[in-house]
């Protein structure tokens, strides 16, 4: 599993022309689910992504989490995230998750997440989505399990 975790002061998720999800301060967390990831991962991804200290205390140093600060999280799945791109100028998907396995891990992470506390908006699994923020900083992170 790999998370890329972009902290923002907003951003929003269209389909087609229809906003389906959005937030203020917080994080996008772009998600992408191995073959041979588990609930167990999803869990322990979550847990890092609400506990990771991106944002800054009173004198400026990252010490803060999301949990911390109360900010939301938008979770987008991105299957691209997983690409081998070591051969070739084509990148191979072959070690990404079927939509079948993918979307029960995805859900689990943003339930994990709830149930640290963060309040979770969702992109539309499996939808061709455009996905628009600000990011803060900016600061960007990659999370690997």
């Amino acid at each position: 599993m790999r998370a890329v975790v972009q902290r923002v002061r907003q951003a929003s998720v269209m389909v087609d022309v229809e906003v389906v999800a959005e937030i203020g301060p917080g994080v996008v967390v772009l998600l992408g689910v191995a073959e041979d990831d588990t609930p167990d991962a999803a869990e322990r991804m979550a847990g890092k992504v609400a506990r990771l200290r991106i944002f800054e205390n009173e004198v400026g140093r990252f010490d803060r989490s999301l949990l911390d600060v109360s900010g939301e999280a938008l979770v987008v799945s991105q299957f691209t995230l997983i690409a081998d791109t070591l051969k070739g100028n084509r990148p191979s998907f072959t070690g990404a998750a079927d939509p079948d396995v993918a979307e029960p891990l995805y859900e689990r992470f943003c339930a994990s997440l709830e149930e640290a506390g963060v309040r979770v908006s969702r992109g539309l699994f499996g939808a061709r989505m455009q996905v628009a923020l600000v990011n803060d900083g900016p600061v960007t992170i990659v999370l690997d399990t």
